[in-house]
């Protein structure tokens, strides 16, 4: 496992609760390995090496680093927010050097140790095959598929990570109606109260209750400004490519982009809602200075 942030390091000790022995490397915390020429010495081939670091110029290095000296046969994985388009890219390049390469679209958050994350696989067969019993490990029963060729993992996650953002933002803009209204409303209780029986229960409602737990139901201790991670870009700009209209996904990106230039109450709740599924971070709001 490179890379022991808040998902790898869970990924990590679940694999260790199921008997699976893990060398590790991080540059940052304490790992089994001291570099990535050390953990390649301290695995027996064919080897496979979970990638699972931040999408974009540290996945490439690390990548580029890992290719240049793994060994034929060995399995390459990306198990972060990769673009699939670079996706394909690194699978047609490893297998230029008899290497395999396997994108996986890992969803779960500081959830997943103990729940398990959901895994979406996508590039050749064998190698995919090969990494199963590491799939079972890490996901919940029928948590993972193989589900395409190279890049399909990474799409599906792509496109799951836009679903991900209209229904937060749907979240966020009721709770903000029932924020504003005439009512005196306890929107803790009613966040509660929704996931028994409701047809909009959901996990992303049961957080948002732990949010509201956490933070009160005014969530003043959270600054409305929600960032964005890039797959909602990604997944519009696969819908303009196949001419697909996705309006609710495109208004959930846009209402992103609104928070971080006005305060309102319904992406606090977005950003409480990041928080508590993947653990992002939150900015602290600005309280106004006391009047004399």
């Amino acid at each position: 496992m490179i890379g022991l942030g808040r998902m790898g390091s869970g990924m990590t000790e679940r694999l260790r609760r199921d008997g699976h022995e893990i060398e590790t490397y991080d540059p940052n915390v304490d790992s089994t390995a001291s570099s990535l020429e050390e953990l390649v010495r301290m695995l027996e081939r064919p080897r496979a090496f979970w990638l699972m670091v931040p999408a974009g110029e540290i996945t490439e290095s690390s990548f580029q680093s890992l290719l240049a000296i793994a060994g034929s046969d060995d399995v390459i994985v990306d198990g972060g927010n990769s673009n699939f388009r670079d996706s394909q890219r690194r699978h047609a390049e490893a297998a230029g050097r008899g290497v395999h390469f396997v994108d996986v679209g890992v969803s779960g958050g500081i959830w997943g140790l103990e729940a398990g994350f959901c895994l979406m696989a996508g590039g050749d067969e064998e190698p995919a095959s090969r990494l199963e019993p590491i799939f079972r490990s890490l996901a919940p029963e029928d948590g993972y598929a193989h589900v395409g060729g190279p890049g399909a993992g990474h799409f599906v996650k792509m496109v799951h990570n836009g679903i991900e953002y209209g229904l937060m933002q749907s979240y966020a803009e009721g709770f903000e109606i029932m924020h504003h209204s005439e009512f005196d409303l306890d929107l803790r209780e009613v966040a509660g109260i929704w996931q028994h029986g409701s047809v909009v229960r959901s996990w992303l409602l049961e957080l948002l209750h732990a949010a509201f737990e956490e933070h009160g139901s005014g969530l003043d201790e959270i600054a409305g400004y929600v960032e964005d991670s890039g797959e909602g870009r990604w997944t519009i700009a696969a819908a303009i490519e196949e001419n697909v209209p996705a309006p609710v996904i495109s208004a959930s990106l846009f209402a992103r982009f609104a928070s971080r230039q006005e305060i309102n109450f319904s992406a606090k709740v977005a950003a409480a809602l990041r928080n508590q599924f993947g653990g992002h971070a939150v900015r602290a709001a600005e309280r106004a200075p006391d009047v004399p």
